[in-house]
Parts: C-alpha cells; structure tokens; sequence
C-alpha cells in the first residue's frame, strides 16, 4: 500500500482533532516480569512496529478531491520517533504509576507531519513487571483494526507474520474488460451511476432525518458526565471476571455485553450517589460503537462502523430491573440496524464529500453532546495467549477518545478469564474517577447475588 485515499469517516476524525481533544485511541499492556535490560525489549518493539506496513504512512493534503487527503509511505521514516522508553519509580506500585502515567501521555496529540502513532516502553524495578502503551490516531484505525495492528507487536503474531503463515487471501482475476465501451455500455455506466447516486443521497438524507431524531433540542446531558474540558486526561483501569458477566448472562439471558452495558449503567449511579450528586431526571445516553466490518475484510481498510444509541437506566434501583432495561434497549437497536439513531452519524459521515468534513468538523465536533453523554465500547481481543519478549501479557485496557463536551468514556475488553476496563476521563472534572472503578465492582457482585437470589429469569 503505496498512496491510497482516506475514506470519509478517516477524514471526519482527522480534521475533529483539536489540541484539547486529540483523536487518537490508546492501549495499555502489562506484561509479567520479564528481560531485565530495557534496550532489549524497545528494540524488539520497534523491529516489529517498523515491519508494520500501515505504521509506516502519514496524512498528505491532495487537490483532488477537493478537501480530501491521503496516507502515503512517509520515505524518511524512522521508528525510533515513534517508539521511546520511560523509567517509573522502582519503589512505587507499578500498575498505579503506569495508569497515571499512561493518562498523561494521552493527553498530548500525535504529531501530524510524521505516521500518526507512538509506543511507550514503561518499565519499573529491574526484572520486575513492565507495560506498552499504544497510541494510534483514529484516522489510522476504529477499534478492530487497532487490536490488528497492535497485535504485531506479539511474539505469537509476529512469529506469525514472519513465517508468511499470515496469507492474506490472493484477489480474485477480473474478467478482461475493453479499453473503451461502447456506445450502449457507456450510456448504461452513465445511467448507472445516476442511479448510484440517487440512491446515495437518499440513503444518506434517510440516515440524517434519524440522526437528527435521535437528537437532543436541549442539550444539557448529565452534570456529572459533561464539563468544560480542560485539556487533562487521566486513566484509571479495573478488572472484572468474566466468569461472573458469563454467570450472569446465562442466569438472566441477554448477552455478555448486555451484562457489561448493565454493569456500567449500575456503577454510574452508585458512583454519583455516592458523590452526592442528584441522579439526572433523564437516563444519560450512552454511545455503543458496532462494527461494519465484514469477516475476511483487508485490515488496511477504512474505519468500518456505527454505534447504537442506548439510555442508561440509573434510575431503576433494581440490578435485574437495569440490566432488563438494557437487554431490551439493545434488542430494539440490533431490531433497527446500526443505520438507525444518533450513532448513524457515522454512517452519515460515509456519505459526505471530504470538502464537508474539513470544514464541518468544528461544528460537528459540537454536536456530541446533543447525541450522547458517554462513550461504552467494548474491543475484543484475540483469544490466544499473548507474550512480549517471552512475557506474558496480564492485562490490557483499551483507551477510547474524548468528545467534546463529554468527560468520561469507557472501554472494555476480555482477556485472560477478565474484562479489562480503560476508564478515560478530564482529570480535571472528574478527580475522583478511582470511585466509579470500586463501583464496578461493587456493582457486578450486586448482579452475581440479585442473580443467584431470584434463579432464571
């Protein structure tokens, strides 16, 4: 992949970025102690990040079509821009010091002359644990094609790659076509892509009116979710078992993401009953990202995916009652398709010409908060055992974007028998972020016991 045009949902994320909100996802990996020398360990990360074809291309302005812009192979690239390490207090707890830590390199954009990403080698007391942390614009990858990315930088996948056992699927022949058409076949392509684009712009005028429906006239959202930004960012993370989510979900029905999506809505209230806030008249909306990604789809594909629009009901005081309310809420969504709601404002994004997203994107970015007041995505991770350098990786916890006028978003994902949760939050608005991972607890054990209290529903 030499030069190629970024597709429209790559430019939206593109030109939303702003200095207090940068547009890049970000992961934190925590490996077993592992190789004493740090050297060897960023060298080995950056002889696999460099032979990641899509880790090497940066964004280039073109003059058609007008606004758009490409990825392109960066020719002075040089992996050790990218890549860098930093030493953490050897007496401290390095699971907390790398979180916070993490937090703050999340704050910084990624610079936009060079490939749009940056690794971190975290390391502590000598032979003791260490972590990666990766940031990846989101014009470079939506959640899926982040995890396959960043998945080379694994012995298993990276063995894997070197091997050729990779095989990527050889394209189909096409059927040998004239150098020129004819007079018939012409005015059929002409005929054609009329059509083709009557039908676009109904698809795309149907996806508006439901966005626009979808939409909040009064936008004040919920107090303990929206703030003013101040630039900061903080992470903290927790780790839930997944046996427990499964427990549940096989008691109660539903699905494991039901479950979470429960979970979530039951800590948020404890959280904010617990900080002595008012629980909002009106549930907060949560934004649900779903993939569009068809199975055996390129992984150097554009960001392929749509969300679901779902109200939290933290009112209900009732764990089963929640997590009733959220199981048919998401049964209404999947009913409806991901071309439906507030979160087909991706797909949306999909029918705009690139002029409309670079100059659209300071009112767009706005607009987040007439949508939706959290984030809660859920990113899955390749099954196998993964290790770095011999390590075995204990945990990794997705990091999600902040939109504007939106302090917390919440990322989850299964490894190892856990969900590991990120929780990405304006360290300013939210200084007490370390409560609503407690809750998360407290509130999956307040499921597992309401479950096993009441039998199969």
């Amino acid at each position: 992949m030499s030069s190629e045009l970024l597709a429209p949902l790559d430019l939206a994320f593109w030109h939303l970025e702003t200095a207090d909100h940068p547009m890049h996802l970000g992961a934190l990996a925590r490996f077993d102690p592992g190789p004493a020398d740090p050297a060897g360990v960023l060298g080995l990360l950056a002889e696999r990040a460099a032979a990641i074809p899509r880790l090497r291309m940066r964004v280039r302005d073109v003059l058609l079509p007008v606004g758009g812009a490409r990825w392109s192979a960066d020719k002075s690239f040089d992996v050790h821009r990218h890549v860098r390490h930093i030493g953490l207090p050897e007496d401290g707890d390095f699971a907390a010091e790398a979180a916070r830590l993490a937090g703050e390199l999340m704050e910084r954009p990624l610079e936009r002359g060079l490939p749009p990403w940056e690794m971190y080698l975290l390391t502590g007391a000598p032979g003791g644990p260490f972590a990666v942390l990766v940031k990846l614009h989101h014009a470079l990858a939506d959640g899926m094609r982040a995890v396959a990315i960043g998945a080379g930088i694994f012995d298993e996948i990276a063995g894997v790659t070197r091997r050729g056992g990779g095989g990527r699927r050889r394209p189909r022949p096409v059927p040998p076509r004239s150098w020129m058409p004819g007079p018939w076949t012409a005015a059929g392509l002409v005929g054609g892509a009329a059509r083709g684009r009557i039908e676009e712009l109904g698809h795309a005028l149907g996806v508006g009116a439901s966005v626009v429906r979808a939409s909040r006239l009064d936008p004040r959202g919920t107090p303990a979710l929206t703030a003013e930004s101040s630039g900061t960012r903080r992470l903290v993370t927790a780790e839930l078992d997944l046996e427990e989510i499964r427990r549940v979900r096989r008691e109660a029905g539903g699905t494991a993401n039901d479950v979470l999506l429960a979970v979530v809505a039951g800590a948020l209230r404890h959280w904010m009953l617990e900080r002595g806030d008012r629980l909002p008249a009106d549930d907060p909306r949560a934004l649900v990202p779903v993939s569009r990604r068809r199975p055996g789809s390129p992984p150097d594909s554009g960001n392929t995916f749509s969300a679901y629009l779902l109200d939290l009901p933290l009112a209900d005081p009732d764990p089963l009652c929640r997590l009733d309310a959220v199981r048919r809420g998401m049964d209404r969504n999947k009913a409806a398709g991901p071309s439906r709601g507030a979160g087909a404002v991706a797909v949306l994004a999909d029918q705009l010409p690139p002029l409309a997203h670079r100059f659209g994107a300071a009112l767009a970015g706005g607009a987040a908060r007439m949508l939706f007041d959290v984030l809660v995505t859920n990113v899955p991770l390749p099954r196998s055992a993964l290790s770095l350098a011999g390590s075995p990786l204990r945990a990794l916890h997705p990091m999600a974007p902040l939109a504007r006028g939106q302090s917390l978003a919440i990322a989850m994902s299964p490894y190892g028998g856990q969900v590991h949760v990120g929780l990405v939050a304006d360290g300013k608005a939210l200084p007490d972020l370390d409560r609503l991972a407690h809750a998360l607890h407290a509130e999956l054990a307040g499921l597992v016991k309401a479950t096993d209290r009441s039998g199969p529903l």
